[in-house]
């Protein structure tokens, strides 16, 4: 929102010679004007691509993954200070990606009566706040889109607006989604609807569902109300077949998969020794199937995972974990990689794998056993299924989770027990397991509520099992965790440094600073 800043400027100073400009720079062969529906697939775009472009953060203090080298900074739970913009991929996403093009869909869908994609404006804009918000805790929302072309700074709001912003966009999304009067019409929709093809049932689910990860993390909160959780899961997906997600081409750059090989954005990560312990027995006690489908061996063919933080010095190359798409560097284009990275992946939003572990949670905390139950076993199983269908989506290299291996892991008492000894950790552990390698800004709300390390009010273990923090943190932590990233710099520390500063963010531990959210 502040890249106009310097044409503002001019404008100001002679607003004849800032026509002029504009005149010369409009394309006479392209049109000023476009309906409604076209703002709309690369908005889209940028829902499944911007949390894994800050995903190559946000992995490393969740641990799903690591770099190869030692001691990086996020690694470390820290950032990369000045003039970097790592980590402010989202924020540019909603402020600019989206920014103007979401306004205009919004006002022209309205204008037009189009319900359905007004609803679909209004479900994406909640999808935009709440993650925002969930990456950097104060945001900017009232003053964001300002008409007023003199402003030059814009005032943060707390958290808990935003969070209640995000709701009163789904309660108008879901009024909007249900009407069948004025111009609501499949085929305009699914003309542009590159998720869910015009079907505006799914995207009513998926309002229900981002409402339902809206109030589930207020769990360390006096108001947390799991009722109004399962109520929002239950009228959320019902299948694998209403999951969101890009389905991608792999035939040029942007119609790659972000995280897949040939793009090189994750070549140099690699698998945590976290992820490997909940998958491999080591924690949760029985072998998981889906290691072998989602992970890497290495080149001896064992499966291992790199300590956050050390790198690869002094492991025998022999022994040191493959790429994520399975390999030691990077294969022709066109080469079958596995499960989420591969160029042609389908790249999941939302799962209802993951909205049953909300619900699993919210009825354990609940006291409800045979509730939280049932849906922990379905959400592992449903995940399963997913793990079998992205492999297969790709003509991946893993062979498909059997029958006989799902029922026998299912089986196992040590990971779906009897109602009244399943255990928070348990659910959270294998939430984490189903959103690895994309559910990263999720995840790591997960971890910050639980801040990281608390134990589990019944086992007295850790929540996440196993979870370690490397020895050594970033030097402006000051031996604290990493609970939020500061806004991206290109905007906000180089024009908004007032603004900044009423909320704290010039502290150099700004980051460490825990989110209301998550304080009980």
């Amino acid at each position: 929102m502040k890249k106009l800043y310097i044409l503002i400027t001019l404008c100001l100073i002679s607003a004849s010679s800032c026509k002029k400009y504009l005149d010369v720079n409009t394309n006479p062969n392209a049109p000023t004007s476009v309906t409604a529906n076209l703002y709309l697939s690369p908005i889209l775009h940028w829902m499944a691509t911007g949390p894994v472009y800050d995903g190559r953060q946000i992995s490393r203090y969740t641990q799903n993954l690591t770099l190869t080298s030692a001691g990086s900074t996020w690694d470390l739970q820290g950032y990369d200070p000045a003039p970097s913009d790592n980590g402010g991929q989202m924020w540019r996403t909603v402020y600019f990606d989206h920014g103007q093009n979401l306004l205009d869909m919004t006002r022209k869908a309205e204008t037009e009566e189009r319900w359905d994609l007004l609803g679909v404006a209004q479900v994406i804009k909640a999808w935009d706040w709440q993650n925002l918000t969930d990456i950097h805790g104060e945001i900017i929302i009232k003053e964001a889109f300002t008409p007023d072309p003199t402003k030059t700074s814009f005032a943060y709001d707390t958290q808990e607006f935003a969070y209640d912003e995000v709701r009163r966009l789904l309660t108008l999304a879901i009024a909007n989604l249900q009407r069948t009067d004025g111009a609501v019409d499949a085929t305009f929709l699914g003309k542009t609807d590159i998720v869910y093809r015009g079907d505006r049932t799914k995207w009513l689910k998926f309002a229900y569902g981002l409402l339902a990860i809206n109030l589930s993390h207020y769990s360390n909160k006096a108001n947390y109300n799991p009722d109004a959780v399962i109520d929002a899961v239950n009228k959320s997906f019902a299948s694998n077949s209403d999951d969101a997600a890009i389905k991608y081409t792999g035939v040029s750059n942007d119609d790659r998969n972000f995280i897949g090989p040939t793009r090189d954005n994750y070549t140099s990560y690699r698998q945590t020794a976290f992820i490997m312990a909940l998958m491999n027995g080591t924690q949760l006690g029985t072998d998981d199937p889906r290691r072998t489908r989602m992970l890497s061996a290495s080149p001896d063919g064992s499966y291992r995972g790199l300590v956050t933080g050390s790198g690869v010095s002094g492991i025998a190359a022999a022994q040191q974990p493959l790429s994520l798409a399975g390999y030691t560097s990077i294969q022709p284009v066109g080469t079958p990689s596995k499960y989420l990275f591969d160029d042609k992946s389908r790249y999941p939003i939302m799962t209802y794998a993951e909205l049953q572990f909300i619900k699993a949670e919210a009825a354990y905390k609940k006291g409800d056993r045979a509730t939280a139950l049932d849906a922990y076993t379905k959400g592992i199983s449903a995940h399963i299924d997913f793990v079998n269908a992205s492999n297969a989506d790709i003509s991946g290299t893993p062979s498909q989770i059997s029958t006989t291996e799902k029922s026998t892991y299912l089986a196992s008492p040590r990971i779906v027990p009897t109602a009244a000894n399943l255990t928070l950790s348990q659910i959270m552990c294998q939430k984490y397991i189903a959103l690895w390698g994309w559910g990263f800004i999720e995840t790591w709300m997960d971890l910050r509520r639980y801040h990281y390390t608390d134990p589990d009010p019944v086992t007295g273990n850790q929540v996440f099992l196993g979870y370690v923090f490397p020895t050594t943190l970033y030097g402006d932590n000051n031996g604290k965790p990493a609970y939020r990233i500061r806004p991206r710099y290109a905007s906000e520390y180089v024009w908004n440094l007032a603004a900044l500063d009423k909320i704290g963010a010039l502290a150099r531990d700004y980051h460490t600073k825990e989110m209301w959210i998550t304080l009980k």
